[in-house]
């Protein structure tokens, strides 16, 4: 008697071998899905380095010529702001029978409107008060003189000295009282 019994393949029921077959197949979908996506993301992600660096570069650019140009305008606006002191000299040395007062009060005159350019582009003097204390970071002391005031303070002030926005442009000369 031969056995009839019918495999499973036979009876339309998928074999261990099919079922092996059916996953890995959709392991293998699966993945190849999966690889997608990430190629998707990877260049999503290449796309905003890219971008990310380009504004960067930009910005970069774009900051160097904002400096380029207020260093170029600092000038340009201390330099309109002396013109008229410039003015005053040439229409004061243009008068030729002037007398020593007109003279004075023209000198007077255009030293004001220097002060008043040099304030405006924060360039102020430092002319510091006999009795002060010596500063050596505003003050260059040229010689300590015996004086009838308290050691280490100004006596008087050969030359006086700049700061141009807090940071000094030339120290004052002074002289300074010596210690008792």
């Amino acid at each position: 008697m031969s056995d009839t019994t019918p495999t499973p393949s036979q009876a339309g029921e998928p074999s261990g071998e099919d079922i092996v077959a059916a996953h890995e197949a959709d392991l293998l979908s699966q993945a190849q899905a999966e690889l997608a996506e990430l190629k998707a993301k990877s260049a999503e992600l290449a796309d905003q380095f890219l971008r990310a660096k380009a504004e960067a570069e930009n910005a970069r650019r774009r900051a160097e010529d904002e400096i380029s140009k207020s260093r170029k305008f600092a000038v340009e606006s201390f330099a309109d702001s002396l013109l008229p002191v410039a003015d005053s000299l040439e229409a004061g040395l243009a008068i030729k029978d002037a007398t020593p007062q007109q003279i004075r009060e023209g000198a007077e005159a255009t030293l004001r409107q220097l002060v008043a350019a040099l304030e405006r582009n924060k360039v102020i003097a430092i002319n510091p008060a006999a009795g002060a204390k010596f500063d050596p970071h505003q003050h260059q002391a040229i010689s300590m003189v015996p004086a009838e005031q308290e050691a280490n303070t100004v006596v008087g002030v050969l030359q006086k000295g700049y700061l141009i926005a807090d940071r000094v442009l030339r120290p004052a000369l002074v002289t300074v009282a010596a210690p008792k």
